[in-house]
């Protein structure tokens, strides 16, 4: 028996107002043709697809509307004289049977709903089914009383009215104009989509009447899918349908896209799945994509939905979870989880998490009075729970914003709807800097009105007053922030609700200030991106950059806390000699102790990333079991190593780590014990917990499943007596238990009620009806089981949450020693030296240093060129660098910095000695490129870098300047730089590294003798072999022989020509450039000699002077 019929010829409309695409395509239609010819009309034959209404059940029947009824008729019916021709097919109904019909319940009202019980969610169109609409049609309605027929008499009489109208008027159309264009109800191609199936409706050409229906019908799933998507328009919808997750409309074609998988048609939708055990794969690589993905799962289980009053409803789903960038939080992404299919090479292809993961959100505010620009921002990282917080005036350039973006390095930035035009520049320059998709920061733009004061102070204080957590903010110390920040964190707010994970903002320990001045040294944007800090600037990876250099850390909590440490170093020399006596011991002692802890480091999961999800209430069994035995056992063992801790280390920033750690991590023993490790393992919730006594709820579920069990076992008995068979035992095949399993040869001993489950040619497998009531109990009794287990689960999760902060205070621990071991491993380095860190006064005292990148990219060739450094605040604190191009300067002055960076972090540094003061910031301006997403040139973005420079560094600071002016012309450039670097002299008073190819620069020496010194990369010169310098001889450029030794003194050229050889430049523009080089330095020379002797003879004054001269030029 068929299972369902759709009518033919409807209009199946545009998904696109649900999906904010085009039409998702229109599932084709029959279409009822008449031939142009003298020859009889037909019903064309076409595909049917057929609704969930059941042919041989009354209460499942099609409806047809009496426009589709007349239609029909008209369009099916015979010329005068000529018998009515049969119905072929669904494209039309015989008269006969229209006569018939109108005697019975045939009104589809516009308003009329099916129920999900009616419509199943996956529809079939079979021609059988349609092949017996014209013979079953008398018998598929029930009789109606006298009043409806009267009703449908009177409807069908104005329906017929109305199509008279319409033809003539249609007639009179063909008159006047011609060809008639189809009617917007006529044609529906141009509601599907490319690669969709279009219905086109084509009407008899002699009758003209147009088709009147045009409401489109969706299954049960697919309205759930619209509805869902009416409420979330901005995400991609996963939605879990048995064993897969499926993506509808514009949805589906953005997953196939990106997944590389199959979109198809299926009814009105284009669709396509994924399977379950890969939704964390897939929702990974979209989200690396910068989508926000929604998981949509089923809400309801089977056994429990079919006792149930809705039980021929569809399943109810709700959207349980959210992801983006930022908020890779849960048990359905988080890999941790599935270490062992990692391990095993099945999951190669996931997308991890990238070492920070932080959500920003900014705020602009400006004082018309003041005329100030202010910026508040709140950074979240959900995934580890660190909160950073700060709040400063910035500039047209927003350079404050830049170095705090880059410092931060959020994957996710929220932003108000009306940001201002110069930092929506700046964020999209940051943006754009990956060539990679999924390297790209995602921006998300909110409601304006959401970052007003009142509307964020008003979310801020219904938040924090409603919580009762131990340890939380108090609503007081929130209000104190400044209004950006309030501004800032009222958005973060909401929009961490919408993913439930608002709970990082309510500890009290989370909130850390950014503000560099407090903290630690100041390292701007451009100091950063200068001095690879962080990235390289060759293709924006870690090797070659200090962050390489220093990072040999085991875990990822450390590899996250190395990276604030470069980037932000001490100030506070007792912090700096802290970390170095710990560094100092780690590198000298020859304890077992210390080598056990590093080993303990090895092989850790994300300790950090695991408690926060854990405290978000989001965790798995598997990651739970995983992050609580590696917390449990870490315990243990520091436990154990205590009286060796106490005995043999020396350093008080080690034993107070180490001494610390074990009574943190104590709490994690007795959740651990709880566990059933085998189900831990396995997801397997109804048999987690080992000892029951403490879960009332669930040892009563047993109890009760256990009874139902052991009835089932009992009722084996009679069974066994019933066939006469003292042996028979259940059987279970393809997940049906307890089935009596009897040989055919052997039916007829069963008794007639019982259920034939399933069979074979020599077995058939039964239910007795005390096994189907008791079966379904038992199913029932499970699914509530696994509710149950839900629940005491979270509750679970929520009593270890209460242990989070000190946890986490436990992890940073362990975080801190790891990083102590890095910097132990770089120091073993070779050739590295413990640098002698004082607050006395500002200087740099550096003895055969190195950078140590290129120290380590040269590896064992050992070819790099050590050089000394000497500045003193009190003394010559100005170094002006000249010399060839080539010769190594700027690798020299990035030395110098890196050096006094590492110094401050309290490692040790490649040098043979130092002496450092602390520095308070270390500001650079080097390179020479454009910005093209902020609107300067290059020789603008120079200058604005100098500019800020100039209003920021103090004399406890580091100045690097690199041929500041060379984007001029020479006079402009020279008289920039002169006056800049005699500005610092003079003034601001810093320790200032100056590289120049100006060699009027070094005419400063002579003016501040005590302040200044001359120095130059040194080299060897190789004059070209010319005899005379005629028009007739080719003039060679000069070759040289880089020394990269600093001298003191300043170098006369730059000899560019020789960097143009070993560019391959030609040798014809090679000599041509040589002689304009000779005539040039020979003009200036002739220029300046005569000045001399005009100077010369300017200042005689008697006739004996004046006879000197002219013998000394003679």
């Amino acid at each position: 028996m068929p299972k369902s019929l759709k009518k033919s010829c409807i209009t199946q409309t545009s998904i696109s107002r649900y999906f904010g695409g085009l039409s998702s395509g229109n599932a084709s239609s029959s279409r009822c043709e008449v031939n142009p010819g003298p020859g009889e009309p037909r019903c064309s034959k076409g595909k049917q697809k057929l609704s969930c209404d059941d042919l041989g059940q009354p209460t499942k029947r099609a409806k047809l509307s009496p426009q589709q009824l007349d239609y029909e008729s008209a369009s099916c019916q015979s010329p005068k004289g000529t018998k009515p021709a049969p119905s072929k097919g669904p494209g039309g109904l015989c008269s006969s049977t229209l006569e018939k019909l109108k005697g019975f319940t045939c009104i589809a009202e516009p308003s009329v709903k099916h129920s999900d019980g009616q419509r199943q969610e996956k529809e079939t169109a079979t021609d059988d089914a349609s092949s017996k609409i014209c013979e079953q049609g008398s018998s598929m309605w029930p009789p109606l009383d006298v009043t409806d027929q009267h009703s449908i008499k009177r409807r069908l009489q104005r329906t017929e009215e109305e199509l008279e109208d319409e033809k003539e008027e249609d007639v009179k159309g063909k008159q006047n104009s011609g060809p008639v264009a189809p009617k917007q109800g006529l044609h529906f191609a141009q509601f599907a989509k490319s690669g969709g199936r279009s219905a086109e409706l084509s009407p008899p050409s002699d009758s003209g009447v147009p088709s009147r229906r045009s409401k489109s019908i969706y299954t049960p799933l697919e309205q759930q899918v619209i509805q869902l998507k009416q409420q979330h328009r901005d995400v991609l919808l996963a939605v879990e349908c048995g064993y897969k997750y499926r993506f509808f409309g514009e949805d589906a074609e953005i997953a196939a896209k990106e997944l590389n998988i199959i979109c198809h048609l299926d009814h009105n939708f284009m669709t396509c799945s994924i399977p379950t055990h890969r939704l964390f794969v897939h929702v990974r690589r979209l989200v690396s994509h910068g989508h926000k993905v929604g998981v949509v799962k089923q809400t309801e289980t089977s056994a429990i939905k079919a006792s149930g009053a809705n039980r021929n409803n569809l399943f109810t789903r709700q959207l349980s979870a959210l992801y983006t960038k930022s908020t890779l939080v849960g048990e359905d992404v988080n890999p941790v989880c599935r270490l062992g299919d990692v391990e095993e090479g099945g999951s190669g292809d996931v997308v991890l998490d990238p070492p920070d993961s932080f959500l920003l959100c900014i705020s602009e505010n400006w004082d018309k009075l003041k005329k100030q620009l202010t910026v508040g921002l709140v950074a979240v990282q959900p995934s580890t729970g660190d909160v950073l917080l700060d709040c400063f005036p910035d500039g047209q350039s927003r350079s404050e914003l830049e170095g705090r973006v880059l410092k931060i390095n959020p994957v996710e930035i929220l932003v108000p709807s009306d940001l201002s035009e110069q930092t929506h520049r700046l964020l999209q320059s940051i943006t754009n800097a990956s060539t990679q998709a999924d390297d790209r920061v995602r921006v998300e733009k909110r409601d304006s009105a959401q970052f007003e004061f009142a509307s964020a102070m008003s979310t801020v204080t219904e938040f924090y007053c409603n919580t009762q957590e131990k340890d939380s903010r108090s609503l007081s110390s929130v209000a104190s922030f400044e209004s950006p920040v309030i501004c800032c964190l009222g958005p973060l707010i909401r929009y961490l609700q919408e993913f439930s994970l608002e709970r990082v903002l309510m500890s009290e320990s989370s909130f850390r200030r950014l503000s560099c001045e407090l903290d630690g040294m100041i390292l701007s944007a451009a100091t950063l991106r200068n001095l690879e800090i962080l990235n390289n600037q060759t293709d924006g990876g870690v090797r070659g950059s200090l962050l390489w250099v220093l990072d040999h850390t085991r875990t990822p909590f450390g590899r996250r806390l190395i990276r604030k440490w470069v980037s932000q170093p001490l100030t506070d020399p007792q912090s700096i000699s802290q970390r170095q006596d710990a560094v100092q011991e780690i590198l000298e002692s020859d304890s077992l102790t210390l080598i056990s802890i590093r080993s303990l480091m090895s092989h850790l999961p994300d300790l950090e990333r695991g408690i926060c999800s854990i405290y978000h209430k989001k965790s798995s069994t598997q990651e739970f079991y995983l992050i609580s035995c590696s917390l449990s056992r870490l315990g243990l063992e520091l436990q154990a190593l205590l009286p060796a801790i106490q005995s043999q280390i020396n350093s008080a920033l080690l034993r107070g780590l180490l001494l610390d750690t074990p009574d943190l991590l104590a709490p994690a023993h007795s959740f651990l014990k709880v566990l059933n490790e085998k189900a831990a393992k396995s997801g397997n919730k109804t048999e987690l917990f080992s000892d029951l006594s403490g879960f009332p709820v669930l040892q009563e579920r047993t109890e009760q499943i256990q009874t139902v069990l052991n009835e089932i076992q009992d009722h084996r008995k009679e069974i066994r007596m019933k066939l006469k068979a003292p042996a028979l035992d259940y059987t279970t095949v393809s997940g049906q238990e307890f089935l009596i399993e009897v040989k055919n040869s052997l039916s007829s001993t069963v008794p007639p009620d019982w259920v034939k489950i399933s069979c074979t040619k020599a077995v058939s497998r039964y239910h007795s009806p005390f096994l189907v009531e008791r079966y379904k109990k038992l199913l029932q009794l499970r699914e509530q089981l696994l509710l149950d287990c839900q629940r005491e689960w979270t509750n679970f999760l929520e009593q270890f949450g209460e242990h989070y902060h000190t946890m986490k205070r436990a992890i940073s621990h362990l975080a801190t020693m790891d990083c102590l071991f890095s910097l132990a491993e770089v120091a073993k380095q070779g050739d590295y030296c413990r640098p002698e860190v004082c607050q006395s006064q500002p200087q740099i005292i550096i003895r055969e240093g190195r950078h140590p990148a290129i120290d380590l990219l040269m590896g064992e060739h050992n070819q790099y060129v050590a050089n000394h450094t000497e500045l003193q605040g009190d003394g010559r604190r100005t170094m002006i660098i000249t010399g060839p191009n080539m010769g190594g300067k700027s690798s020299y002055i990035r030395q110098v910095a890196l050096i006094c960076i590492m110094a401050q972090m309290g490692s040790y540094v490649p040098a043979s000695e130092a002496q450092l003061g602390v520095l308070d910031g270390i500001y650079t301006r080097m390179g020479a490129s454009d910005n093209i997403y902020k609107g300067r040139s290059t020789f603008m973005e120079e200058l604005t870098e100098a500019s800020e420079i100039i209003s920021r560094a103090t004399e406890r600071s580091l100045v690097i300047l690199d041929e500041l002016g060379r984007g001029t012309s020479t006079h402009d450039g020279i008289a920039i730089a002169y006056a800049t670097l005699e500005y610092f002299i003079r003034d601001v008073k810093a320790l200032t590294l100056f590289v120049t190819h100006y060699p009027p620069l070094c005419e400063l020496e002579r003016v501040y003798p005590q302040q200044v010194t001359n120095y130059h990369m040194s080299f060897l010169l190789n004059e070209p072999d010319v005899a005379a310098d005629t028009d007739d001889e080719e003039v060679q450029p000069e070759f040289i022989t880089f020394l990269y030794q600093l001298t003191e003194g300043a170098a006369g050229r730059s000899y560019g020509l020789n960097v143009a050889r070993l560019a391959d430049i030609p040798d014809s523009i090679l000599h041509s450039a040589a002689r304009k080089s000779r005539e040039l330095e020979s003009m200036v020379n002739t220029r300046r000699k005569n000045k001399k002797l005009l100077s010369d003879l300017w200042s005689i004054s008697d006739r004996s002077s004046l006879m000197e001269w002219l013998q000394s030029i003679s």
